[in-house]
């Protein structure tokens, strides 16, 4: 199982946690685990096309999963996710 830190943007759809625990070989079997527990979090973190939106990144034990393997990037048992919705303004 996974532990998965949700930032504060994110925590009012997981019931104001921290950090959630999921299952799944993959980083999208684990986020599709986060989804399926916390709902609200799924329009946030995937778009129409079920891919991870663009302004989520997301880092498996510090590296970010775009640089790994995407989605399909494998994850043991123990691992950790951080889910940082990208910032922007002036």
């Amino acid at each position: 199982m996974a532990t998965v830190k949700i930032p504060p943007v994110l925590r009012s759809s997981t019931g104001g946690e921290k950090e959630v625990s999921a299952d799944g070989s993959s980083v999208a079997d684990v986020l599709e685990s986060v989804a399926t527990q916390h709902p609200d979090t799924r329009r946030q973190l995937f778009g129409e096309d079920g891919e991870l939106n663009r302004y989520v990144n997301v880092y498996l034990n510090d590296e970010d999963v775009r640089v790994l393997g995407g989605l399909d990037t494998s994850v043991g048992e123990g691992d950790s996710l951080v889910i940082l919705p990208a910032m922007a303004g002036g």
